[in-house]
């Protein structure tokens, strides 16, 4: 596949993860918007400013700088750069938000339609190119950053959905591909451990601890298992963006207990 052909498949993944997710947004209630998702210190309404203000950088709008105090939240300056874009529209009423969301995307996504990316390696444009993201990895992070915030607040709300489309497709293969460093690094696997993880409607995988300690995608060479996970796409996004543990029951584990307990516990890779 080339850069054209990924990067345009990226784009079109983004283009359905926001049209479900503004539709969402509609759906929430007036007495809604403030209920607390999975997220310390966001509730729904910070999640949808989020987004505006990510999707409003996408398409070349200026970042809201902004004092946002010390929210125990926002680690780090990337953590109070993602505030700001959220205490900017602190007061925004949710049409409002909902019209810039669709604004933003609906600019940019006539810019990607009009001039297609085609080097994946390129600087991306604005903020995200000056931390060193690419385009292929801004492209390719947008529909995950996106879909996993519309499972935070379907969540939140009790409004189940929307965990067998392109976009959670997407996602979860993009989640999979963390479990050699997640096995190696957090969990701290001893040196030989094979890790298979079976999430329901995607192909397995497994990681392998390295003679170095390092963790690598594993292979039919790798030998049996030292434990096996299995779960399904929901208890793993939810486990691997760190969003709460796994519901009683959620995750199979065959093999070495303790180790398979202890990825579990590891899995948070995303915030």
């Amino acid at each position: 596949m080339t850069d054209l052909e990924r990067l345009g498949s990226y784009v079109a993944i983004w283009w359905e993860a926001v049209d479900t997710f503004t539709h969402l947004l509609e759906k929430v209630g007036d007495d809604q918007w403030h209920v607390q998702t999975d997220l310390p210190g966001w509730d729904v309404h910070a999640i949808a400013a989020h987004t505006a203000h990510l999707e409003a950088l996408q398409a070349g709008r200026p970042h809201d700088e902004v004092e946002v105090g010390e929210p125990p939240h926002a680690v780090g300056s990337m953590g109070i750069f993602t505030e700001q874009g959220v205490v900017a529209r602190r007061h925004e009423p949710a049409d409002t938000l909902i019209t810039e969301i669709r604004e933003s995307t609906t600019a940019r996504h006539t810019q990607l339609l009009a001039d297609p990316p085609t080097d994946a390696s390129a600087p991306a444009p604005g903020p995200f190119g000056a931390i060193g993201w690419t385009t292929g990895l801004l492209l390719r992070n947008r529909p995950l950053d996106v879909w996993m915030h519309e499972q935070d607040i379907r969540r939140a709300l009790g409004m189940p959905g929307n965990l067998d489309s392109a976009p959670a497709r997407h996602s979860t293969d993009y989640l999979l591909e963390s479990l050699p460093f997640v096995v190696a690094k957090r969990a701290q696997a001893p040196v030989g451990s094979v890790v298979r993880l079976e999430v329901a409607g995607h192909e397995p995988v497994t990681a392998v601890v390295g003679e170095d300690g390092r963790g690598r995608p594993g292979g039919a060479d790798d030998g049996e298992p030292s434990v096996t996970l299995a779960m399904d796409r929901e208890t793993f996004v939810v486990l691997a963006g760190g969003r709460r543990p796994a519901e009683p029951g959620g995750v199979g584990i065959s093999g070495d207990t303790d180790l398979g307990e202890r990825v579990v516990s590891s899995m948070g890779v995303t915030p």
